[in-house]
């Protein structure tokens, strides 16, 4: 026998302090949620009573609300446990939405699966990271797409800015992740174009500035003293290659092999992590002396250069652990370089993606040409090295309104 209770979710606690109201259907110590339409303040919902407190100024019409659709959940599972000797809390469900409606959880796992191949392994991952999210906060996956509505997606953005205390730019990838799943079923025809909510929900576009290296701080952290072969000169030394190598991206770097540098021309040759593109570019003389620094005598032409990566054949070979070793190796460069900008004193937190915003805005301060800087930086849209112009464009107008009265 099936048993019906509204719940009142407080871990979904909306910015006004109303939470949603569900009903819960269990079934062989199996749960499943619908919706009941409502929100309630924790001190407006007696749990014991199962009703909306008096306080709540429509709690009468409301309470007669609940009390029909209550009505309605347990007169559907009786007739269905009559009709159907074993029927599923899954088919209980069914029966008292009324109505077919896929999973939301299901149909994003066999979407994500089906277009695996296509995606690059980091952004497989993202994809899974972002519904595994909105999993948590939902507390369940069994979520249908018509329950996710423009109220629960707000929810969620305040969920996401006040508990997980993510920013714009991450609260943005989130709900585009989910929007993305949607349109896809609305393509395949799984779901109808009505029941698209992401239209009416606003996203803030960040206005957090872009860091980056000037000339003197290059210079300190260049200059700032260390112990040779601690990891910390490693670190600072690929930092500085990435610099002087068009701003070379961290994955890029650790994976430089010898026969990725032509040494009589002082040239990288090389198959890009990130677009999939074969770069060919000219190095400067800083990025030369740090590769001459770790060359070693007859290695092979298929060796990584710099001693990061150990197990080369697993690295190569499993796309999940090289995804996961290159983030680690990430993290722990990010670590000492954070500490190495604590020394030199820097204004915000140094971390190796700032060596390619460092690269873009010295090299079009220093009067290279935008299109040349975009080349080398490997920008498929000259719009994306724009950005760097308009931020030497900034710095130039504060030194204006610094300097000249």
């Amino acid at each position: 026998m099936a048993s019906i209770k509204l719940i009142l979710r407080t871990h979904q606690v909306d910015q006004t302090g109303h939470s949603p109201l569900y009903i819960r259907v269990i079934k062989d110590r199996k749960t499943k949620f619908i919706t009941a339409g409502v929100k309630l303040k924790e001190s407006e919902w007696d749990e014991v009573k199962q009703k909306v407190k008096k306080n709540h100024s429509n709690s009468a019409r409301m309470n007669a609300a609940l009390s029909q659709k209550i009505a309605d959940a347990e007169g559907q599972v009786a007739d269905m446990e009559r009709k159907v000797k074993t029927v599923s809390v899954k088919k209980l469900k069914e029966a008292i939405k009324g109505k077919e409606v896929p999973n939301f959880f299901e149909y994003a796992k066999k979407k994500l699966e089906k277009i695996k191949s296509t995606l690059s392994y980091s952004t497989f991952k993202a994809y899974t990271n972002q519904v595994d999210k909105f999993a948590t906060f939902m507390g369940t996956k069994d979520v249908y797409f018509d329950e996710i509505t423009v109220a629960l997606l707000n929810d969620y953005k305040f969920y996401l800015a006040d508990k997980l205390k993510n920013g714009d730019t991450t609260q943005r990838l989130a709900i585009i992740v989910l929007g993305t799943i949607f349109r896809d079923a609305i393509k395949e025809e799984v779901i109808p174009e009505n029941m698209f909510p992401f239209s009416k929900i606003t996203l803030k576009i960040s206005t957090s500035k872009r860091l980056f290296l000037n000339k003197a701080q290059i210079e300190n952290l260049t200059t700032e003293k260390l112990v040779e072969g601690r990891k910390a000169m490693m670190w600072r030394d690929l930092f500085l290659f990435s610099i002087y190598a068009g701003g070379l991206r961290f994955s890029d770097v650790i994976e430089m092999k010898y026969a990725n540098y032509n040494e009589a021309e002082h040239k990288i040759n090389k198959l890009i992590r990130k677009t999939g593109r074969v770069h060919q570019f000219k190095i400067g003389q800083v990025a030369i002396d740090i590769l001459e620094k770790y060359k070693k005598e007859n290695a092979e032409h298929d060796e990584y250069i710099f001693p990061i990566i150990v197990d080369k054949e697993g690295y190569e070979k499993n796309e999940g652990k090289r995804y996961f070793q290159s983030a680690k190796f990430n993290k722990l460069a990010n670590w000492h370089l954070k500490k190495l900008g604590e020394k030199i004193k820097l204004p915000f937190d140094l971390t190796f993606h700032l060596s390619r915003h460092s690269f873009a805005t010295n090299a079009l301060n220093n009067g290279m040409r935008i299109e040349h800087v975009s080349k080398l930086m490997d920008h498929r849209d000259i719009g994306t090295t724009q950005i760097y112009a308009k931020i030497i464009s900034e710095e130039l107008d504060k030194a204006v309104d610094s300097f000249i009265y």
